[in-house]
């Protein structure tokens, strides 16, 4: 059994994570902010050994020095989830909760002399198309947004800050494999609900745009994985990612296998301008829709061979079927409108 320091345990990929470390059998701290609601991704609650609140992007995570030598002290391993994944803050926000957040528990590490498993996206691979290798060299800029930015540098400083790490690195988290479940509709999501409903109707788009959406159980599934095994895992960095990013048309397709919603027309980037969209179309494109824009426009393959040797883990199919499954439980979630819904109005 493992005594596990969990940071950002209220969030989707942690709060599924801390019911599969229970589950195996292993004892975790779990640290919040302001949520302390800790969930699987099933909803059902979960109850670690102990809940403590602190501010990642605090030194000592905003503890008294006796708690933080409480609690380095008496665990083995911190898996460090907690961060912002939000598109739409300044860059100082990013610097305090993102990059400042992973010193800290780099400390929190550090000070307890056991290893960190950070975890970080594939996107710190920037806008680069094209074969994405674990062991690739970060790049210094050509980001997206502000989170990828945040992100690389936030594995920068894990990397070399001398203590054990591993990095897991998910793609586009979206539901599990098996049915489309996702217990919050956020990020991503938020974006496809306004496409889905024909409230943006034209997104900026390559056709040889890729989207690699990953389901949550693969990323919480090779978390823990590599939390049972970090003795091997030293050093590892590994794509949590699907392997088979689904092509831009394919999520059109399955957008319109549904009759009530409206498939989005993808105009090339050159001959978009946001500002000749329609008033309301266009402030929804400006404040939600558009923040996801760069995803429709890249085309990144993230190889996964170092994750699957350290997992034994592989992605379960993501084609059609999967993305018919993750729309059809937005559906029943009632997240999405059902087709008699849309008959209704």
């Amino acid at each position: 059994m493992l005594k596990i320091f969990l940071t950002g345990a209220a969030g989707l990929i942690g709060g599924e994570v801390a019911a599969r470390l229970l589950s195996a059998g292993h004892s975790v701290t779990a640290l919040v902010h302001n949520n302390r609601d800790i969930r699987a991704n099933d909803s059902i609650e979960i109850s670690p050994q102990e809940v403590v609140a602190g501010d990642v992007s605090a030194p000592l995570f905003g503890w008294e020095k006796a708690e933080w030598d409480r609690l380095t002290g008496s665990h083995d391993l911190l898996i460090h989830c907690a961060a912002t994944v939000r598109f739409d803050l300044d860059d100082e926000t990013y610097r305090k909760v993102n990059t400042g957040g992973a010193a800290n528990a780099v400390e929190f590490a550090r000070s307890g002399d056991m290893p960190i498993l950070h975890v970080s996206t594939a996107y710190v691979c920037g806008t680069r198309n094209g074969p994405i290798l674990e062991s690739d060299r970060l790049p210094e800029s050509g980001f997206a947004n502000g989170y990828e930015a945040s992100k690389a540098s936030a594995e920068k400083l894990v990397r070399a800050s001398g203590v054990p790490f591993a990095i897991a690195r998910p793609s586009i988290v979206v539901g599990e494999s098996v049915t489309g479940r996702i217990r919050q509709f956020d990020t991503t999501y938020a974006a496809f609900k306004l496409i889905a409903e024909g409230r943006v109707r034209h997104m900026p788009a390559r056709a040889y745009a890729t989207l690699d959406f990953v389901p949550l159980d693969h990323v919480a599934a090779g978390i823990v994985a590599l939390a049972q095994n970090m003795r091997r895992a030293d050093g590892a960095i590994c794509h949590l990612v699907s392997g088979r990013p689904i092509p831009v048309g394919m999520f059109t397709d399955g957008i319109a296998a549904f009759p009530q919603f409206h498939r989005p027309e993808l105009v090339e980037p050159e001959s978009f301008d946001p500002a000749a969209l329609p008033a309301l179309e266009r402030r929804l494109y400006k404040r939600v829709a558009g923040l996801y824009a760069s995803y429709f426009q890249r085309d990144p393959h993230f190889d996964d061979r170092v994750a699957q040797e350290m997992t034994g883990l592989v992605c379960p199919p993501t084609g059609a079927e999967y993305l018919h499954r993750l729309i059809s439980y937005c559906i029943d979630a009632r997240f999405l409108k059902g087709a008699q819904e849309e008959a209704a109005e």
